[in-house]
């Protein structure tokens, strides 16, 4: 993770929704519904809602970049 996505992280919430996490991720929430189905990114479900922890969200990005 560089510097600046560690930044650009620290302005978000410590748990987000999808909406969020496609935000920064720079990707469309479909394709943020799949990331989370598939396993790539793990999540909470409340109610009907997902929630990502930001710890969970920065594994993800840490195991994207040795793949």
């Amino acid at each position: 993770m560089t510097e600046n996505n560690n930044t650009t992280l620290k302005s978000y919430p410590d748990v987000m929704d999808i909406n969020q996490v496609s935000q920064f991720l720079g990707i469309s929430t479909k394709t943020g519904y799949a990331m989370l189905h598939s396993g790539k990114i793990k999540y909470l479900k409340v109610g009907r809602s997902y929630r990502i922890p930001k710890s969970n969200l920065k594994r993800f990005m840490k195991t994207a970049k040795t793949h």
